[in-house]
């Protein structure tokens, strides 16, 4: 459940995600981030696989932040994934 802080959001992501959990990941999250306006969208990721698929979803989520004006930033990202983030890539992109 999204908890609005002025202009900062939480979301928790669970996993693993699923390549076809996709779409509806981008659309739940892009309907939080219009809902609040937030300009930082914290997302609690403790409980994902660190893999392509995770990554993948956490840059779209990003983009479409981005889009919005906003920006996420990952909570409780384990080593392996901020790893994998940056090995990536992405480590610019994807902050925590």
């Amino acid at each position: 459940m999204p908890t609005p802080e002025g202009s900062e959001l939480t979301f928790v992501i669970n996993g693993p995600i699923a390549r076809a959990d996709l779409p509806g990941l981008y659309r739940r999250v892009c309907g939080l981030l219009e809902a609040s306006g937030a300009a930082v969208a914290f997302c609690e990721v403790q409980r994902v696989n660190s893999d392509a698929v995770t990554v993948d979803a956490l840059a779209r989520l990003q983009l479409a932040a981005r889009r919005r004006r906003c920006q996420v930033r990952l909570r409780g990202a384990s080593e392996e994934l901020l790893e994998l983030v940056a090995f990536m890539g992405l480590g610019a992109v994807l902050p925590d």
